[in-house]
């Protein structure tokens, strides 16, 4: 009993230390935003700079998506991307902007890279490897085996080592759920616009 009885008090006060972080949980979906805003102003910008090869491979059902009205689906996609990184750098309409960013993501998934599986870059050593996980990893080591040879391999991987993209869905579904995460958190307080808007306008 003595023993229960240092013990319980003692994890109440962890507990309570634990509590105390929220004075400062707007660190989290600050944090989301910081992440989450020059992914999608790159992905935005890049598509704006090659907007009508955008269109063509949204339109193309043959080598591109296949998709109905490709100027409209891309410019959707555009917008949302380059206006959705600006209201999330500022924390401006963050909830309302996530909603169209997570279709962007959504339709991305499916359309895009759901059939390559759950794995961005192909590793053996994932519990969810591609179908041809194999072949992948015969690849990348002629690869290897090329550059090694014939080129200056030291220098080409100074920044990391080469790896064989499979595109799949990750990605896509990692920034899906960091997007839900601030449809349910909002942009937190202090560092937001959202935050000093209700402060004058809700009660």
């Amino acid at each position: 009993m003595v023993g229960d009885n240092r013990v319980i008090p003692l994890l109440n006060r962890m507990q309570d230390f634990i509590d105390a972080t929220r004075a400062i949980d707007f660190l989290c979906p600050l944090a989301l935003r910081l992440y989450l805003a020059p992914v999608f102003w790159v992905a935005g910008t890049n598509k704006l700079s090659g907007f009508d090869d955008v269109v063509a491979w949204f339109g193309n059902p043959d080598w591109g998506l296949g998709l109905p009205l490709p100027w409209l689906m891309a410019a959707l996609a555009t917008g949302t991307e380059v206006i959705g990184a600006v209201l999330l750098l500022i924390g401006l309409a963050v909830r309302w902007i996530s909603i169209p960013l997570m279709v962007t993501m959504i339709v991305a998934a499916l359309s895009v890279h759901w059939q390559n599986g759950w794995q961005a870059v192909a590793d053996a050593q994932s519990p969810f490897p591609p179908q041809d996980i194999e072949l992948a990893m015969e690849r990348l080591e002629r690869a290897r085996g090329i550059l090694q040879e014939h080129g200056n391999y030291d220098w080409l991987t100074g920044s990391g080592s080469f790896v064989i993209s499979n595109n799949g869905i990750e990605w896509a579904a990692t920034y899906f759920v960091m997007l839900l995460a601030l449809f349910f958190l909002g942009a937190g307080r202090y560092a937001s616009v959202d935050h000093w808007i209700a402060r004058a306008f809700r009660r």
